[in-house]
């Protein structure tokens, strides 16, 4: 079984608060992403004013039924309140060699 990795890059809105959004992002992970089926772990980055989120799962079907899921319900909202949608890039990738 090979694990994959969806890949999101995005800006945040004008005027948002980084530790706002970090807080978000830790409650969001910890009380719903977490808790998904096939979730193994979830790694933000930042370059500049660009985002990246690195959510691994467990295989590509289990991150795709996550992104296709629309839950998380006002955590989720919470966060995403954050982004820009309009700069919001999205792909999966499956996992060929972990060194």
């Amino acid at each position: 079984m090979k694990n994959a990795v969806w890949f999101i890059s995005y800006k945040l809105k004008k005027g948002a608060d980084e530790k706002e959004f970090l807080a978000a992002s830790e409650v969001l992970g910890r009380e719903y992403i977490s808790k998904q089926k096939g979730y193994i772990s979830w790694k933000q980055l930042k370059n500049g004013d660009t985002w990246v989120d690195l959510t691994t799962w467990e295989t590509l079907e289990d991150a795709k039924n996550f992104e296709n899921s629309g839950g998380g319900g006002e955590l989720a909202n919470n966060f995403y309140s954050f982004i820009n949608f309009g700069t919001l890039k999205s792909q999966f990738y499956t996992i060929v060699k972990d060194h």
